[in-house]
């Protein structure tokens, strides 16, 4: 159910791991790389997790939603490695018997992926390089990988 990948991610595998004859709803997050953020022009992103933490956190956030919203069922991919404009980074699929309480645990979801899961990424621009992933204000980056622009 919560996995951490380097090929690409296939949507219709992660939303096939939450179907199920009592979901009313099955909401689908895809998470892809844009081409613009904050104004600056994006030319990739590099994705690198500590896997084993990361696959540990993001059943730990499965385990939020269950205790949150008892019958919603998530499953998570996340992806690592060097992604292009309009890669798939993260897909996110979450059932439950009514849809609001499935589109409220996939927004969870993501949100708690930011801050508590051991994943960075390095976005190339233009002009520079620099990495983010500070979760819960832990400086942890990857070997060799600085915490502020090149």
């Amino acid at each position: 159910m919560f996995k951490i990948v380097h090929d690409p991610i296939s949507v219709e595998e992660v939303t096939n791991l939450v179907s199920r004859r009592e979901a009313g709803a099955i909401t689908v997050f895809i998470g892809t790389v844009r081409e613009l953020t904050k104004g600056k022009r994006t030319l990739s992103l590099e994705y690198q997790a500590y896997d084993t933490m990361a696959v540990k956190m993001l059943g730990q956030i499965g385990e939020e939603i269950k205790n949150k919203w008892p019958d919603a069922l998530v499953a998570i991919t996340h992806r690592t490695g060097k992604l292009e404009i309009a890669d798939i980074a993260v897909v996110i699929a979450v059932s439950a018997p009514h849809r609001k309480t499935a589109y409220e645990a996939n927004e969870y979801s993501i949100e708690r992926i930011k801050q508590i899961v051991p994943i960075w990424k390095k976005e190339f621009w233009e002009d520079g390089t620099m990495w983010i992933g500070d979760q819960l204000g832990h400086a942890e980056y990857p070997e060799g990988s600085p915490s502020k622009e090149e």
